[in-house]
């Protein structure tokens, strides 16, 4: 199994999130949720991006057609949905994300966005989130929605919702664990297992778990390594 590896970007800047994806990762994943990404500095990010070199999904506010019109509209090439806990919300999930005959989704890009500049519809990426315990008792029936493409896992609102350590969770390979049940189901499916990871040990322990899409660090935290890294330098430096 190839990992491959995103950075979860939450600062809402255009520019950094720019230049995050020609960092080298594999996708990027803007959060409009936690983060601070709304409307427009979505639209920004989109209408900078000229060659397309990472994956850049938009982890949307909510389960809602409007906003996952919105981003998709805006040049997004797939969305994350959140608090889904059941297969009629993932396929309301879906349904919002495609353009008929598969879903509901209008066809509108923003002008000025990537999705402008053709006449062809994309297929966007949709892939929805299992952070309840509702939702891992309905993994099956979630995975094998039609036209879904991975569930991810908010690692630390599934711990609280389970009532466990993020760390219990992760470490949790017994049959009937939460992480290699989602696993399992996602395999069975034919769909991608995906997780918030945000540290380096976290995305081992994702890894070992059998998932493959990781965001294995944050926009600050790539900040904070990239300066901690040119203070070593500065100070080997100045010896």
């Amino acid at each position: 199994m190839t990992t491959k590896p995103g950075v979860w970007v939450t600062l809402g800047d255009a520019r950094t999130a720019a230049e995050l994806e020609h960092a080298g990762f594999d996708w990027l994943g803007l959060d409009a949720q936690h983060g601070h990404f709304d409307d427009r500095s979505l639209r920004d990010f989109f209408a900078l991006r000229r060659d397309r070199e990472a994956t850049v999904l938009v982890r949307v506010a909510a389960n809602d057609p409007t906003l996952i019109g919105r981003a998709l509209d805006a040049g997004a090439d797939g969305v994350i949905v959140p608090l889904i806990d059941t297969a009629e919300h993932a396929e309301a999930a879906v349904a919002a994300a495609h353009c008929p005959p598969r879903g509901r989704r209008s066809w509108g890009p923003l002008p000025g966005t990537p999705a402008s500049r053709g006449t062809e519809v994309p297929v966007p990426f949709c892939a929805v989130m299992v952070e309840t315990s509702l939702a891992v008792e309905n993994l099956d029936a979630i995975a094998a929605t039609p036209g879904l493409d991975m569930l991810f896992v908010g690692p630390f609102d599934l711990s609280l919702a389970l009532g466990l350590d993020v760390d219990d969770l992760l470490s949790d390979r017994s049959e009937h664990a939460p992480l290699p049940a989602i696993v399992r189901a996602c395999r069975t499916a034919g769909i991608l297992a995906g997780a918030y990871a945000g540290s380096l040990d976290r995305t081992r322990a994702l890894q070992e778990q059998g998932f493959a899409w990781i965001a294995a660090a944050t926009d600050t935290g790539v900040l904070h390594l990239g300066s901690a890294a040119a203070r070593a330098g500065l100070s080997a430096d100045d010896s």
